[in-house]
Formats: C-alpha cells, structure tokens, sequence
C-alpha cells in the first residue's frame, strides 16, 4: 500500500541507503532485476546521485530489500511509487495517515517487479489498470519515514503512469480521504512529499511518454 509520507535527507544528515545490511533470501535474479532498475535512473542532482550509489551499494551487501512483516521490518526496503500524469497535471492522493498530498505507490512483495508492484498498486488503490506498459523508473529517493509508522527507511523507485483525467478513479478510501488533480504549477509542495519539487523539475526536462 501506498508509503507514508517522507522527509528530505540532505547532507551532512542524510540516511545512507546502505547503512542496513542483515544478511536476506532476496532470490539472484531478482535482485539483478532490482539493481537495473536502479541502475537505469539519470540523475537529476547530486543528492539523488548519492542516493543511487547508496542503492547500489544496498542492494550489493545482501541485505533484505522487501518489507517482510508490516510495519517496517527490514527497517530499510524497496518502495515502488508511481506518478499518474496527464501532460501537466498529475494525480495525488489525500493520504490519511500523513495528511499530505502524495503519488500513490507501495512496497515492493517478495518476487515481485518493482514495474510489476506499480500495476498491482495502482488497481489496488485507484482501480484501473495502465493502458500503457510501466517503463524504467525516473527516480530514486532515500528518506526516512515519518508519520504514524515513523522511523525507518523507504529505498523508493518513483514511476510514471499516464491517464487522462478524464480516467474514472476508485479509489481506496482506508488510505486515502480522497484524490485530486493538480497542475505542477497548483502543487502544494509544503503539504507534499518532500522531494516532489525535485520530481517536477526531472519530470519537466524527460519525455513523459518514456
């Protein structure tokens, strides 16, 4: 289910992606398939280079990368949110549990895609399904959790999903109070996730239809 809401991390505070490393039974393929998606991401900054490279490293110790048990064991996992975008509008969630507006997403299962998690999620959450195959992610973040299940570590891939807003929503009304469509210009980035602002800037500079 969709992630709650997470604060920025930046130097010298940042959470480093690699700093957990208990010993997992994350199958090999599917870590490899784990470790493309990262490794298909451009960065946009330096932060979110760091991230990367802290995911890489994550993702190479051997730790654990899929929650396990609920709320936040690992205390460090994989995270799939995706971005429902028309031209320059994009689809957030009024999310309960954070009383913020968000992408909706949630974290990846055990042999699970992280592509294959955004279509599972978003008929979960919204209730269509993509009229498009899930491309590579365009984002990685590393943040801490804050919220009612504050203090661990989301490793998040962020993907894109387009839909007209025309797209009848069903959405999951335990998680969210209800969604909305906003211009980029009309974000409320200080009741949003806290790397959002960074998100539109990559998303406004990449070919949307990836």
């Amino acid at each position: 289910m969709t992630k709650p809401l997470t604060q920025v991390l930046t130097p010298p505070n940042r959470i480093r992606c690699d700093s957990i490393s208990p010993m997992g039974n994350i199958p090999t393929m599917h870590r490899q398939h784990i470790r493309s998606e990262i490794t298909s991401i451009a960065p946009l900054d330096a932060l979110e280079a760091q991230h990367q490279l802290d995911a890489l490293a994550w993702v190479d110790s051997g730790a654990e990368l899929i929650r396990t048990a609920k709320p936040a064991t690992p205390p460090q996992h994989l995270v799939s949110y995706f971005a429902v975008i028309d031209g320059t509008h994009i689809l957030l969630v009024d999310h309960k549990n954070a009383q913020l507006w968000l992408p909706a997403g949630g974290h990846v299962e055990p042999h699970e895609h992280p592509r294959a998690t955004v279509s599972r999620e978003l008929f979960e959450e919204l209730g269509f399904a993509a009229a498009h195959t899930i491309g590579a992610p365009l984002m990685i973040t590393c943040t801490e959790t804050v919220g009612l299940t504050a203090g661990h570590t989301d490793v998040s891939l962020w993907y894109l999903v387009q839909a007209p807003r025309t797209q009848a929503i069903r959405f999951d009304a335990g998680e969210f109070n209800g969604v909305r469509w906003f211009a980029f210009a009309d974000i409320p980035l200080a009741r949003s996730d806290p790397h959002m602002g960074r998100f539109i800037e990559k998303l406004r500079g990449q070919n949307v239809d990836r």
